[in-house]
């Protein structure tokens, strides 16, 4: 790795093995054969953008023994992660990241939805069973 990435291409900088080694080492001590151990994970790379440089800090401090140094390095550099992303579902024809918003009517007809799994280890028998104490929980006639 030869060049960190923060937002933008155009506004790479050269990797400085000093300033991360004094970075870590300000929050708690990480021997410098960990460091250059865990920067090989990375070493391939010309470019490596920010947040990864910050996830592997983190990592090293989880390592040398400090979850709570390793936690607060990850919040003191989380303006390098832009943008949190909003989960969105697909729930009966709306594409939502909440129900808050959703009306009574809305919302009854989201929780008396059939929630389908992939999981295909379960067996017809088992599935029956928990289909049936679904529909009994909800106060709904169910054959089986």
């Amino acid at each position: 790795m030869k060049n960190i990435l923060y937002f933008e291409p155009s506004d790479k900088t050269p990797f400085d093995l000093d300033r991360f080694k004094k970075s870590l080492n300000k929050y708690a001590k990480v021997s410098d054969a960990d460091i250059a151990t865990g920067l090989q994970t990375v070493s391939e790379y010309e470019n490596l953008h920010v947040s990864r440089l910050v996830e592997l800090g983190a990592q090293l401090l989880i390592a040398a023994g400090d979850e709570a140094a390793a936690k607060k390095y990850y919040e003191d550099h989380e303006q390098y992660f832009g943008a949190q992303f909003e989960r969105l579902r697909r729930i009966t024809g709306y594409l939502v990241g909440s129900l808050e918003r959703w009306n009574d009517g809305k919302k009854a007809e989201e929780k008396a939805r059939v929630k389908h799994s992939v999981n295909s280890a379960i067996n017809d028998a088992v599935r029956a069973e928990r289909l049936e104490e679904q529909a009994i929980a909800r106060n709904v006639a169910y054959a089986a």
